[in-house]
């Protein structure tokens, strides 16, 4: 038991460290084991079929009278589960991407609101909808501009300021 114990105990110090040091083995052997440590490979999953062949011959060992032969072949079968688990979870992890960022060219052709009104070549302020979320900024017009009236973005001046023009219709 004290062997199966220390595999399960193993496995648990290989996914620790793995996940403290997640790409040094992966940079330090770049080009030699190009793409080795990617899918059923990785530390995680060798971790998790480590520590299940472990753990899972350890509970059978105690708690059955089924001999070291039972234990290993349950612990392996466990092994398997856990790292195919472990495998599909982080595929499905890195899957899962973000939208990308917005950026101040994204504003170009938005329409929005005057908050404060915006005099003829000076500043004012103006609310946008950028990434669904509104968004106060710096506006300057070529013309003045009333507050309350709807606005076309032709310009992102900075981060934290645009060229509009009043809408038409």
């Amino acid at each position: 038991m004290t062997f199966f114990l220390g595999l399960g105990i193993a496995g648990i110090v290989l996914l620790t460290l793995s996940l403290i040091f997640g790409g040094i083995l992966e940079g330090l052997f770049d080009g030699v084991l190009d793409g080795l440590f990617d899918g059923l490979l990785s530390l995680p999953v060798i971790a998790g079929f480590v520590s299940m062949l472990g753990f899972g011959g350890a509970i059978v060992l105690g708690t059955t009278s089924a001999g070291t032969f039972a234990a290993t072949a349950i612990g392996v079968a466990a092994g398997l589960v856990a790292g195919w688990l472990t495998w599909k979870l982080s595929k499905a992890l890195m899957r899962d991407q973000t939208h990308a960022t917005p950026r101040d060219s994204d504003l170009i052709g938005t329409s929005g609101s005057v908050v404060t009104a915006i005099p003829a070549e000076g500043y004012g302020e103006v609310l946008l909808r950028l990434g669904d979320q509104p968004v106060k900024y710096a506006a300057k017009s070529a013309t003045p501009v009333a507050r309350g009236t709807e606005i076309w973005v032709e310009e992102a001046l900075s981060t934290t300021s645009v060229a509009v023009r009043p809408v038409e219709r």
